[in-house]
């Protein structure tokens, strides 16, 4: 993929807004980045191991500070739920083609800016339904990096909120390096030039997202209702966009 002047400083944008995302919510970088980068162009392989390295990147940093405020003892319980669906995701992305992943990943943000938008949180309260909600994240984790929303749920439920947002990191740093040990062994193309030039802008939005975290969670609900409708735009615009191609 190439890019002109204009499409430089769209990438940019992305990269800042998925740094401000990462730490103002403590989820959603990818979530809320890879559909607005599958707009502008590209495959799924092609964006997924540069934010992949900028979430290994910066999800050390802040757990360098904080690995202490880590709720480990849940967090290995989960991982004997996300881990299996996790790895028949990544064989998915790396296996089907280009076009039914993209799909996937838009329909996917609609699903999460609808329960936005209309303030329908996902929720469990029964033992069953986190299981199913950790089985269903890992594989989309895993088949986009996309399935922070569905565990976030069951992890709000069982870990402490001063905990929540250190464990998450160091859940998507498990999940990333799963993904990208993946990637080397099965020779796909990393631009790891490109991901290494926009760590400084991944950074300001990094430092932002951080000194916003509070202000983001105590305005939970106004921030994910326009965010929902922004991902609801965006992802119709792709679908669009994909369908007339």
């Amino acid at each position: 993929m190439t890019f002109d002047g204009v499409s430089i400083i769209l990438v940019g944008l992305i990269f800042l807004w998925t740094g401000f995302v990462r730490t103002g919510l403590g989820f959603g970088g990818a979530a809320l980045g890879l559909p607005l980068a599958l707009l502008l162009g590209g495959t799924p392989l092609y964006w997924l191991p540069m934010i992949g390295i900028h979430l290994l990147f910066f999800s050390s940093l802040t757990l360098s500070k904080s690995i202490k405020q880590v709720d480990w003892q849940y967090l290995r319980h989960s991982l004997l739920w996300i881990i299996p669906p996790t790895l028949i995701g990544v064989a998915g992305l790396i296996s089907l083609p280009d076009n039914v992943i993209i799909v996937f990943i838009y329909f996917i943000t609609i699903f999460y800016a609808l329960t936005w938008i209309f303030n329908q949180k996902i929720t469990s309260h029964k033992s069953w339904v986190d299981k199913l909600l950790l089985l269903l994240g890992g594989y989309v984790a895993g088949t986009s990096l996309t399935g922070a929303p569905l565990i976030v749920a069951v992890y709000m439920r069982h870990v402490a909120k001063e905990y929540l947002r250190n464990t998450l990191f160091v859940l998507w740093f498990i999940l990333v390096s799963i993904k990208m040990i993946t990637f080397v062994i099965m020779s796909v193309t990393i631009e790891w030039e490109i991901a290494l030039y926009l760590i400084p802008i991944a950074a300001i939005g990094h430092v932002i997202g951080l000194r916003s975290h509070d202000k983001i969670i105590a305005n939970d609900q106004l921030f994910k209702k326009w965010i929902g409708l922004a991902l609801l735009l965006i992802s119709s615009l792709g679908l669009l966009k994909l369908f007339l191609s």
